[in-house]
């Protein structure tokens, strides 16, 4: 028969208030996404939320099975490190494509912003 461990109340109110911090956070990326104009103010919200939402989904889940286990559970964190790169490059290539779109059908588009460098200085 399998002994079953009982975890301390701060833990487990800790883990549940993190899990709730983190679908809230998810949450609000959606409700972002179907709120906003076009497709380039859309961009945000899910990006940014879900990045944190899943910080506060993987710091939940390192305290509970570090308790669990007796030993630190670190390859939690690989998930979020990975989105925290992945992410802005996947958001900044959708977007870029995005404009060159727009730019090939000559709907409006803003000017591009050109930086010293581009001007001779």
């Amino acid at each position: 028969m399998t002994e079953t461990l009982e975890l301390p109340f701060w833990l487990e109110l800790v883990t549940a208030v993190l899990l709730l911090i983190g679908s809230l956070f998810a949450l609000i990326g959606a409700i972002g996404l179907l709120r906003l104009k076009d497709y380039f103010q859309r961009m945000h919200p899910p990006a940014l939320a879900s990045t944190i939402g899943a910080w506060c989904v993987a710091l939940a889940s390192i305290i509970y099975f570090s308790w669990l286990k007796d030993s630190p559970v670190l390859h939690a964190w690989l998930i979020p490190i990975l989105l925290s790169i992945t992410v802005p490059v996947t958001t900044l290539l959708l977007a870029r494509a995005a404009l060159f779109r727009k730019r090939m059908a000559n709907e409006a588009v803003p000017e591009e912003v050109s930086s010293g460098r581009d001007r001779g200085n």
